[in-house]
């Protein structure tokens, strides 16, 4: 049997190797960006072509290379950042690694263009799947340039991966941002399809992050510093008014190098405890300053992961230094027991004993808490047959005889009678009151053969109105949160606001299959600024948005202006923050169920539009609200897989009574 085990060849070793370095464009981005940091650039562009599917082109004025080093950079594991295997705990760099190059030649075509700054002449070479194609002397300026074109061409399965331009170009700008923020020193900018999406002067930390998120970021800040021989922390948090529903701005930098890390994360969250209105997320950019030696980030390929020597120490210090900020610049409420300005007893004003008066208290001795509104109003007949015939002397109108003609034409029908006229034959079975029809007719019988007795010569026949409009179904809301129903068999607690949903979250999809969602014109449009990665979010959200009645239009790079929402949302509604918090609730479904566009959206505007817990409803409402949610394909259950309704039977109460 011959052997089976060989060496892999260079160009496929790369192409394995780019599956764990390079993802997708916004992969090359991070690495070519960080490459130009570590050769000591000021000044970094960004150039993309249908978000890096096309083109994506690095340009720095860094140290530049050597003929030798602009050919060796391709070679797998070739760097400059390290020599021997103890450098790597004295990591200052951004890579060190040597994949980045090899494995993106390997999957594109690369131009690189390079020119040290005591050179004359530069040089150019281009690959194309890890194959030289041409290298020779070039006329370029100091520093480096990097086009990566075609990405994934020799991948095609990979290639068919990728998302949408939109989608792409969002996690571009995430990484832009984060490289962006951990270097405010450094000139950035971003174009796009030959439009300038970012142009970032040099400046300190709070003048970058207002330079990238807008202008309103400026009053959400506050400043975090802690010095200690452990770590050294710098950087702002955000105020708990502004906190949002997703993690989206949230930055950890270790030695300014961006890390995902949910223990450091729980220690600011831990600072936060009993401040932040809840299921929110506050912003925060935080850098960590630590020995390089007693951390590791040869943790993973990405390196956004690191092992700590003492986690627990620096998890107290960050902690510590979050809740002091928030408390210097009086965020966080403390109570002054000492001061007796603020005590309980001064907000009491003394009063003369004399001029105590006792309250007054009255009482209908009538009121019976146990009777019904069918009782009342079927009660009483002898009463209520006086009452006619006491009012029908002084009546000219033949028009006023409508409640009393309308008794003679009861007699002869019982059940049919008010089934026709408005009764639900299901309301007995559904709610558990009964109706017991040969007692009603009975009652309204006998009354009616008294008015005939007085008054024959009444012959029209009307139907009763009174029937009509006082005999409703009953419901009761507990806490301005669940509505009660009886049912035969014992009750329903019906939670109001994922009831709104459910039946919002179906009407929606309808709209989005139909293409049919109206629309409500704004008298006054309003416009809404948002960050860059949430311009292209709504970019590539615009159709669908259209078609659930929403006009919504560009208005320069971050701006859209809101010319009208859907006319189910009502008037009065701030056009703004509905679709911002449509926003924040596509991104958090996005991130935490994994839903197709579609579900994702119309979840999102059913969320935000549906009838919230504490919202107070009157009678009718919750009757609506219940017939629209049985209507649905399923009305059992939340858009978020949770029941809607809970039903208590009868026997359920019996044993839990008897065991009291």
């Amino acid at each position: 049997m011959s052997d089976i085990i060989q060496l892999l060849p260079d160009a496929v070793a790369n192409q394995i190797a780019a599956g764990e370095v390079v993802q997708r464009p916004a992969s090359a981005v991070k690495e070519l960006i960080e490459n130009a940091i570590d050769a000591g650039a000021d000044r970094i562009k960004l150039i993309l072509k249908d978000a890096g599917k096309t083109l994506l082109q690095v340009i720095d004025n860094g140290c530049g290379m050597s003929v030798t080093d602009a050919r060796l950079c391709f070679e797998r594991h070739a760097t400059s950042k390290i020599r021997k295997a103890e450098d790597l705990f004295a990591i200052r760099t951004m890579g060190f690694r040597g994949e980045a190059m090899a494995s993106i030649a390997a999957i594109s075509h690369v131009e690189l263009k390079t020119k040290r700054h005591e050179d004359e002449l530069g040089t150019l070479i281009e690959i194309e799947g890890s194959k030289l194609v041409e290298q020779r002397p070039e006329a370029t300026p100091n520093g480096t340039s990097i086009a990566v074109k075609n990405l994934f061409f020799n991948i095609p399965a990979r290639r068919n991966f990728l998302k949408s331009n939109a989608v792409e170009m969002r996690h571009i700008i995430e990484e832009f941002q984060r490289l962006a923020l951990a270097h405010p020193e450094i000139f950035f900018s971003l174009h796009s399809d030959n439009n300038e999406l970012f142009h970032l002067s040099p400046g300190t930390l709070k003048q970058r992050i207002v330079h990238l998120f807008g202008n309103n970021y400026n009053q959400k800040l506050v400043p975090v510093e802690e010095d200690t021989t452990i770590i050294q922390i710098n950087g702002f948090v955000g105020k708990p008014e502004f906190a949002k529903k997703t993690r989206g701005e949230q930055f950890f930098f270790v030695n300014k190098r961006f890390i995902r890390d949910p223990y450091l994360n729980h220690a600011v969250m831990n600072a936060y405890e009993e401040i932040l209105p809840a299921e929110t997320f506050p912003l925060y950019v935080l850098f960590v300053e630590i020995d390089p030696s007693k951390i590791d980030i040869n943790v993973h390929p990405t390196k956004t992961e690191i092992k700590y020597e003492d986690d627990k120490a620096i998890y107290a210090i960050l902690r510590s230094a979050v809740k002091r900020s928030l408390g210097r610049y009086n965020i966080a409420p403390s109570l002054d027991f000492n001061n007796q300005e603020s005590s309980f007893s001064n907000l009491i004003s003394a009063k003369p004993l004399e001029e105590i008066q006792a309250p007054t208290i009255t009482f209908n001795p009538d009121f019976n808490p146990f009777e019904s509104d069918a009782d009342k109003l079927y009660s009483n007949k002898n009463s209520r047959a006086e009452s006619y015939s006491k009012g029908l002397e002084g009546l000219s109108d033949p028009e006023d005889l409508t409640g009393l003609e309308g008794l003679k034409g009861l007699e002869g029908r019982k059940e049919s009678t008010f089934l026709s006229k408005g009764f639900d034959t299901d309301f007995g079975k559904r709610t558990g009151i009964p109706q017991n029809w040969d007692t009603l007719y009975q009652i309204t019988e006998q009354d009616t053969s008294e008015q005939l007795a007085l008054h024959p010569e009444i012959t029209e026949t009307k139907e009763p109105t009174f029937l009509k409009s006082e005999v409703k179904k009953q419901f009761f809301q507990i806490h301005k949160r669940y509505i009660v129903s009886q049912i035969h068999s014992g009750f329903m607690l019906i939670d109001q606001q994922a009831a709104h949903e459910r039946i919002l979250f179906e009407h929606y999809l309808e709209q989005l299959d139909n293409n049919k969602g109206s629309s409500q014109q704004s008298l006054f449009p309003s416009t809404i600024e948002l960050t860059a990665a949430d311009f292209e979010l709504m970019k590539d959200l615009a159709p669908e948005l259209q078609s659930l009645g929403f006009q919504l239009r560009p208005f320069g790079k971050t701006t859209y202006i809101v010319d009208g929402v859907p006319a189910d949302l009502g008037g009065n509604v701030n056009e703004a923050k509905v679709v911002e918090q449509l926003l924040e609730d596509f991104k958090q479904n996005k991130a935490e169920l994994k839903l197709t566009k579609r579900d994702n959206l119309a979840r999102s505007l059913a969320k935000g539009a549906a009838i919230k817990a504490g919202t107070e409803m009157d009678n009718d409402a919750m009757s609506e609200l219940i017939d629209r949610l049985f209507a649905c394909e399923s009305p059992n259950l939340s858009v978020y897989g949770k029941p809607t309704i809970i039903t208590f039977t009868l026997q359920e109460l019996l044993e839990k009574f008897d065991k009291l």
